[in-house]
């Protein structure tokens, strides 16, 4: 980013596109620009013309090119607090969290509990912590998300041109194999290999965000397989989102009768309940495995192990429980 004019608070800045934002939506291009500037404002600005390139007006999913001159008006914002400060004590487990490296990615086996971007109340999340852990990185960047309560793997691309790729392969079926790990309740039947249910995305009038199955919404396919049983109580399953939706695996795992442990948002108070004298007290939903090609064709497969106290719980149910799972089971309803 080269900036033509120096910039302040009540001046207009012209910046013009490096060969490493080529490509990129002004939108996209805005948000890094104005940090904590609402979408909702970055949109008025293009739509009353003072956002230009090149001295034009331009559409919000225009796309830029490298050397582009990006002229981008004074914006006010409300005065925010300075980031808070990740503690050591995350930093570290940040740092003994890294499952790879290289020039251009990094993933991380995020922690339950770990929001991944700060904002809604949120001060601190993943991408802050890591830009405090590696601050030599000039770019980092999260390539997807995981619900706060999530745990597992999650990639940071550390250069705009792996974190296009990325989204261009996250873009086509079948490029980026995610594989979850979850625990549900109740007895899930061998045969129920697939759910294939729309889901609509609402937002209460408290503000929360639920999503439900409607035959209104959009295509939502999640492929399951039976891990482990745990006589009638639980199931070890695997989940594999073939679409990326919001709460995708969440819901339907609750679609099909059986929510997953933990989930106070889809899941049953009772279960939920019952299941914390063994040690669940958090949503059992662990993003196991990725799988992908890296830009020059190389495999990648990387697994990340379950946090500790998920692995004990697991332990304790398996020794309170017959545990009844065949690989040669017939198949059951």
């Amino acid at each position: 980013m080269t900036e033509k004019k120096a910039a302040g608070s009540s001046a207009v800045r012209m910046v013009e596109v490096t060969e490493d934002q080529h490509g990129q939506r002004v939108d996209n291009f805005l948000r890094t620009q104005l940090k904590g500037v609402p979408k909702s404002l970055i949109y008025r600005i293009c739509r009353k013309g003072e956002i230009r390139v090149n001295k034009k007006r331009i559409k919000p999913d225009t796309k830029l090119q490298s050397g582009d001159i990006v002229r981008i008006p004074p914006v006010r914002v409300a005065d925010r607090a300075e980031p808070a400060k990740a503690s050591d004590g995350l930093l570290n487990k940040l740092e003994q969290s890294v499952l790879y490296e290289d020039k251009d990615l990094i993933i991380i086996n995020k922690p339950s509990g770990l929001a991944v971007h700060g904002g809604s109340g949120v001060s601190l999340g993943l991408i802050e912590s890591m830009r405090q852990l590696r601050p030599q990185q000039k770019f980092l960047e999260l390539v997807h998300r995981l619900d706060r309560d999530t745990s597992g793997c999650i990639m940071i691309a550390k250069k705009r041109s792996m974190l296009k790729y990325l989204h261009e392969c996250l873009r086509q079926k079948g490029r980026i194999n995610k594989i979850y790990h979850a625990l549900v309740a109740g007895r899930w039947p061998q045969r129920k290999q697939r759910v294939d249910a729309p889901l609509n995305k609402n937002e209460l009038k408290s503000g929360e965000r639920i999503v439900r199955v409607h035959p209104m919404g959009k295509e939502s396919v999640t492929e399951f397989k039976v891990l482990r049983r745990f006589s009638k109580d639980a199931t070890l399953i695997e989940a594999r989102p073939l679409t990326g939706r919001t709460h995708q695996i969440r819901v339907h795992t609750q679609f099909a009768g059986h929510p997953i442990i933990g989930d106070e948002k889809y899941g049953t108070d009772d279960m939920n309940a019952a299941m914390r004298q063994f040690g669940f007290k958090r949503l059992f939903l662990h993003a196991a495995e990725l799988r992908l090609k890296l830009p020059d064709g190389t495999p990648l497969q990387v697994k990340a192990p379950l946090d500790e106290n998920l692995a004990a719980a697991m332990q304790r149910l398996g020794k309170n429980v017959a545990d009844s799972f065949d690989s040669q089971e017939v198949i059951d309803g």
